[in-house]
């Protein structure tokens, strides 16, 4: 995971400011990816301290394993950035580092934080104390109350693409119990989010979402309701809309006589083909655009079997269209 963060231009931005002895007393991390944020901050972390460069070191391990005594964070893992940690925030700030001139306080994904909470967290970002840097993550910046974003300076970290999550994926599972084929499936269907690759992994939900995914896309006009009904009820929404895009994609390289090495799912040819024979490339193409408006309407917390019934039945359309 380390190795991806490194390359993110988030990262590259802040080690330039590091190195140019510019840093600012706040940032903001945006990572779309709860099951990583930590790991990723203390990333940021160890480059505030320059312990970046080398593959381990006293403070490095430290930061690794919050017990840095210039490195606090808040609040305890898998908890609510609530007041009294902001009060035990404040107090700490006043306190002297311990090892050198900079003292950085890292908190969690600060989405979660509650309103009085942010507030009281606003008047050291108004006024930090010298030496002072604070590290806020968030998996999302909505909830963040506009006083706190104007003082801090945001850093995205965007989705990584397939290619990428498959690498990590084979670096951090390293035993039998996964197959390449696995990897590329779970990397496909996480949508640029190394952690819901990860959760579909461990929790092998990707070959229940893979077969709903196929039965889907074979489907007849009329056995729709009752395949969207019973699909729609997944939790994996994101997760299934993503593997849709991954099929229709594959299934339109196959039909366009592409290299097949381009194929994420080349398991599963028999199946893809079938796909080829039911949609025309001009189908595969409008699927795109389908389930890009599949995912704003999921966004806005629209009722998701009703949201796949209507884009199968576009694409029904399509393919009917074209017979």
């Amino acid at each position: 995971m380390q190795t991806l963060i490194k390359n993110t231009r988030a990262y590259q931005l802040l080690r330039a400011e590091r190195d140019k002895q510019r840093l600012k007393h706040a940032y903001l991390v945006k990572f779309d990816d709860g099951k990583n944020l930590r790991s990723a901050l203390k990333s940021f972390a160890k480059l505030l301290f320059d312990c970046d460069r080398l593959q381990s070191s006293r403070i490095a391990d430290l930061i690794d394993a919050e017990t840095f005594s210039d490195c606090l964070f808040y609040p305890a893992d898998g908890e609510r950035f609530v007041v009294e940690d902001a009060e035990r925030l404040t107090e700490e700030s006043t306190l002297q580092a311990v090892e050198g001139e900079k003292k950085v306080f890292v908190i969690g994904d600060f989405a979660q934080a509650t309103v009085a909470a942010q507030n009281k967290l606003l008047k050291l970002l108004e006024e930090p104390p010298e030496g002072v840097i604070f590290l806020l993550g968030a998996t999302t910046v909505f909830p963040v109350l506009p006083t706190v974003l104007s003082r801090v300076e945001k850093l995205e970290i965007l989705p990584f693409d397939t290619p990428q999550i498959l690498s990590c994926l084979s670096r951090s599972y390293t035993d039998d119990r996964y197959s390449h084929t696995d990897f590329e499936l779970c990397a496909a269907a996480s949508g640029g989010c190394v952690g819901t690759a990860q959760s579909l992994l461990e929790g092998g939900d990707f070959h229940s979402l893979l077969s709903d995914a196929f039965s889907l896309c074979l489907a007849q006009r009329y056995e729709l309701p009752i395949l969207c009904k019973k699909i729609g009820e997944a939790k994996r929404k994101k997760e299934f809309l993503s593997l849709l895009r991954i099929l229709f994609r594959d299934a339109l390289v196959l039909s366009a006589n592409l290299n097949e090495k381009e194929v994420f799912l080349r398991g599963e040819r028999k199946k893809l083909f079938k796909i080829t024979q039911l949609y025309s490339p001009a189908a595969l193409l409008y699927a795109q655009t389908l389930l890009t408006n599949a995912e704003q309407q999921l966004f806005f917390n629209t009722v998701f079997p009703q949201c796949i019934e209507v884009l199968f039945a576009k694409l029904c359309e399509k393919r009917e269209q074209n017979e």
